[in-house]
Parts: structure tokens; sequence; C-alpha cells
């Protein structure tokens, strides 16, 4: 094989999320940012319909969301200390919210576009790890609450957050984590 990389099979073995909780600032700035969507935005699009958007929330932005999105919780009913963790975790330093977009088509089901977001999501993620930065892809509270997304996300009718994507500086290497048994999930057809 002519094309084989090396150096990009062993960050794949080797990748894994830096949990919000482990980043720190600074985050990275718009122009490196952009450089890291344009990346995510290579993901698999069949029939180019692009059916994803990003939000970026800036530090101000997160800093106004979190008392609301700690209320919201509270006002679901949920207790005090799943307030408290679903708020907790806007303290990243950024975050971008991937949100699905289904397009109207006649030849691309609204499920393989929905796959597209997620695949944004973990390009996304992988492109901030690979450029040095920790990121997690996570959803919680403000991205599965319709009322919080819809309120304070923007989030049209026909949306769905994919992902929140929490980008940082790398604090602590967070441990291995145990992995799947590849053996035990594959099966063969002869």
């Amino acid at each position: 094989m002519d094309y084989r990389n090396d150096a990009v099979l062993d960050f794949l073995a080797s990748r894994r999320s830096h949990p919000p909780k482990l980043l720190t600032g600074p985050a990275p700035d718009r122009d490196q940012l952009l450089q890291l969507l344009t990346l995510a935005a290579r993901a698999p699009d069949h029939g180019k319909l692009e059916p994803w958007r990003f939000l970026v929330l800036e530090r101000a932005a997160l800093d106004r969301l979190q008392p609301i999105l700690r209320q919201e919780v509270l006002a679901a009913g949920q207790d005090a200390a799943a307030a408290e963790k679903s708020a907790s975790a806007f303290a990243s330093p950024l975050i971008v919210a991937v949100i699905s977009s289904p397009v109207d088509s006649g030849k691309v089901p609204e499920w393989e576009q929905v796959l597209s977001a997620g695949a944004v999501c973990l390009g996304l993620v992988n492109a901030a790890l690979a450029s040095g930065w920790g990121a997690a892809w996570l959803t919680g509270f403000a991205a599965l609450d319709r009322g919080f997304a819809e309120a304070h996300l923007g989030l049209r009718p026909n949306e769905r957050v994919a992902g929140l994507v929490h980008i940082g500086t790398r604090g602590a290497t967070p441990p291995e984590r145990p992995r799947p048994d590849i053996a035990a999930k594959t099966s063969w057809l002869e």
C-alpha cells in the first residue's frame, strides 16, 4: 500500500478524549477554530447536502448560559446534583455545538444525514486532538432538552444537537479506559 500513514494510525490507536473538567484556557482563537471546523467538515456527506451547522459558544456565552442551564435542569424536575453537573460542563473554555440540520432530499435518507453530523463531531474532536488541544464530544441536558436548545441555542424545528464538542488546553492526561473486545463485537459472513 503506497498510501499508508503510520503517524495517523498511531494517533488513532492512542487518541482519547479529554473530559471538560480537565480542560483549561486558552481555547483556540477564531482562526484556529475555523481551521478545525474546516477539517471536521471533511466528513462523509452523501449528496453534498451539508446537513449540519456549527454554533460556537465562546466563554462569554457559556458564562451567560451556565446559570440558565442550572435553573432549567431544576425546573425539569432533576435534583441539585444533576443541575450542578449539567452546568459544570459549561465551564469548558469553548464549546462547538454541532447541529444536525437535515435537508429535504429525495435521494439521501435523513438517517444518513444525521450520521454525517455525527461524523462531523468525531472529525472535530480528532482535528482538535491532533492539533494539540484537548477535546471531548458530549451531549447532556443542554443538547437533549428541546426547550433549552430551541430557546438558547437557536435550534430550528427540524434540527437536533448532534454533539457539544468541548475544546481547550489539555490538562492532566486522562487515564486509559477499557476498550471493546473487537472479536466479541465482530461477525463475519463468508
